[in-house]
């Protein structure tokens, strides 16, 4: 496609896009696990039959399986160190688009929202938010249900919600707020963005595939995974958890190195917020701090960036 509203076509792959969402919310209900795993089933069969995932995407579901194999405590450390390390190799081969067999619908293709935007592009990635499954269903989740790791070799499971919802949603608000602030602020300055209030057609589609699979897969695997193991690993030192905070924000920024060094910054003064905000709230925290800088980017300023 080369424009929005979607070819009546996509319509098959919007329905299995939107189950695959729909899963993804059940993830924050650990007792709605088992059925956001069936839904999950669901997109995945969905996508198989419309095209959209070929027969050599099993190898990733395969080598995620054998991943969650491999972490359960029951098994010796040095199966766990390999678990955790072939996790990490797959997740990020996921979101870097390098797996086999998916063939993510694009729905959009040289869209430009504000006359000086650059053309921006809308994937329906059914590859990138496996990662964000396999944590919620294999790892983090598993907190909830009375399971849990406890040497640096299994990580332990970060808290879902911080103290409770009111502390999520607080440390969400102040760390999106922050966010924003300090990342438009200097982007403004830097010339990358410029004010551009707008709310085109797809937002609403937009605002679900962020919130559900990139947000949650990323703060999943940044903060959730990363830095809960190194504020495990260093919480004898003094400053453990601000120096994971760092850590963590540090390698959420250089992901972006495909977007230049400005990107790198912009990304790393957001990672710190929201590492700030998974400390306060727990991973859904985070979800909503990455979640409101991005809603604030999109609607408010040019985006993705100026041309």
């Amino acid at each position: 496609m080369s424009g929005w509203p979607p070819d009546p076509a996509q319509l098959p792959s919007l329905a299995a896009w939107g189950v695959l969402c729909l899963a993804a919310a059940l993830l924050w209900w650990p007792r709605a696990h088992a059925l956001s795993a069936v839904l999950l089933a669901v997109a995945v069969g969905a996508g198989f039959a419309l095209g959209l995932l070929a027969p050599p995407a099993l190898a990733a579901f395969a080598l995620l399986g054998l991943a969650a194999w491999l972490v359960r405590p029951a098994r010796a450390k040095p199966a766990r160190v390999a678990g955790h390390a072939l996790f990490v190799v797959v997740a990020f081969a996921l979101g870097l688009h390098l797996m086999p067999g998916f063939r993510n619908p694009q729905l959009a293709d040289g869209l430009r929202l504000s006359a000086d935007a650059a053309p921006m592009s809308l994937y329906l990635n059914f590859d990138k938010p496996l990662a964000g499954f396999w944590l919620l269903l294999c790892w983090i989740g598993a907190s909830a249900h009375g399971k849990g790791g406890g040497d640096v070799a299994a990580p332990a499971h970060p808290p879902l919600f911080g103290p409770g919802w009111g502390a999520a949603l607080g440390a969400g608000a102040i760390g999106a707020g922050a966010a924003a602030l300090a990342c438009l602020g200097l982007a403004l300055l830097l010339g990358v963005v410029a004010w551009a209030p707008k709310w085109p057609g797809f937002a609403p589609l937009w605002a679900a595939n962020n919130l559900l699979l990139v947000a949650l897969t990323e703060e999943a695997m940044f903060r959730g995974y990363l830095q809960q193991a190194l504020q495990q690993r260093w919480r004898a030192l003094r400053h453990g958890d601000a120096l994971a905070i760092v850590v963590s924000a540090l390698a959420f920024g250089l992901v972006h190195a495909g977007g230049g060094a400005r990107w790198v910054l912009l990304a790393t003064l957001a990672g710190l917020a929201y590492g700030w905000a998974y400390r306060r709230g727990g991973l859904f925290g985070a979800v909503l701090a990455h979640f409101g800088l991005n809603f604030i980017h999109f609607t408010a300023f040019t985006y993705p960036m100026l041309a």
